[in-house]
């Protein structure tokens, strides 16, 4: 199948981000160009010998570069997430170490390079802490204007956070980061906690679903998601989480898009109440307060997605089967 879709995937291995990554290894049509590591949900190390191990388990040895990243924010120490993912970031399942390595290149020179070698036909999904994204911008600004899409899944859009009462994760362990990118002119598309949790929450008769596909895939997935599933039940979610993998599924199927909007969206890095709030200006007229800077949109922010056409993309992924999406 022809390539349509030219992908760098930016990861904090644990959990949902190994569901993103299968999205992007086995979407027909999908070249991943490389798979880049950061340090969040747990330490950098153990984020890339999972991203190896799910370019193992996805069949694609040799054929998908990783490399390693950042393995600490750029001014804060490292807040991480094995109280959700498990220690190993993958359910405590304890897999065998992978048989393949990553790469030697810095994960921030390989995007840099990348970029430049093909601009404007790369596009980005980032799915962890932005820290390789803003130390390659800061190793070479002219990136943000030769990527064609750069995907971040952080923030959330008038809604609570997943930490903190106003922060979600990934912009909290690097709000610096965060701030860098997002005011960096790179043509972001947004996906915040908001979303993952009114729509690619996956529980009861849907969950069940899935637990019936019999395939190595599906076996793989429930495994390395059952700690988070189980995070989530004791808190009030009913299902297993999706933030990374609805937001590459909008990378492959932008009609998965409902509803979104231009808008500027500012990151905090003062208040420590309030660290990580992802500040999404959505009023029809700002420019008419004293308060406004002139500052215009910076991202797309998605504020409804199609949870039935998600479901069905997630279940393609689990079967091994395309055939509903070979034609449209």
């Amino acid at each position: 199948m022809e390539t349509s879709k030219r992908l760098i995937i930016d990861t904090d291995t644990a959990g949902d981000d190994v569901t993103s990554l299968l999205f992007g290894l086995l979407w027909p049509g999908v070249r991943v160009e490389a798979i880049t590591t950061v340090m969040g949900n747990i330490p950098v190390e153990q984020c890339t010998a999972n991203a190896l191990l799910t370019v193992e388990r996805a069949g694609r040895s040799g054929q998908v570069p990783v490399y390693r990243g950042c393995d600490r924010p750029l001014l804060r120490p490292l807040v991480q997430a094995a109280y959700v993912h498990g220690a190993d970031g993958m359910g405590d399942s304890g897999f065998p170490p992978p048989a393949i390595q990553a790469e030697a290149e810095h994960a921030a020179n390989a995007i840099v390079r990348l970029v430049n070698e093909s601009p404007g036909e790369l596009e980005i999904v980032a799915h962890g802490p932005l820290t390789n994204l803003a130390v390659a911008y800061m190793l070479d600004p002219s990136i943000a204007g030769k990527i064609k899409r750069l995907w971040v899944m952080g923030g959330s859009c008038h809604f609570r956070g997943n930490i903190t009462p106003t922060a979600e994760f990934n912009f909290y362990v690097d709000p610096e980061s965060a701030r860098i990118v997002f005011e960096g002119g790179f043509p972001i598309t947004m996906v915040g906690w908001d979303v993952c949790c009114r729509y690619a929450l996956v529980g009861g008769n849907d969950l069940e679903a899935l637990k019936a596909i019999d395939t190595p895939i599906a076996r793989f997935y429930h495994q390395v998601n059952r700690k988070a599933l189980a995070f989530n039940l004791a808190n009030g979610l009913e299902g297993v989480t999706h933030p990374d993998s609805v937001t590459i599924a909008m990378c492959l199927r932008p009609e998965l898009i409902v509803r979104s909007g231009r808008y500027r969206v500012e990151i905090e890095c003062q208040s420590e109440a309030n660290r990580g709030f992802s500040a999404v200006d959505t009023r029809p007229a700002p420019e008419n307060t004293p308060a406004w800077t002139g500052a215009g949109p910076n991202a797309e922010v998605v504020l409804e997605a199609d949870y039935r056409l998600f479901y069905r993309m997630l279940t393609a992924v689990l079967q091994g089967d395309f055939g509903a999406f070979s034609n449209n």
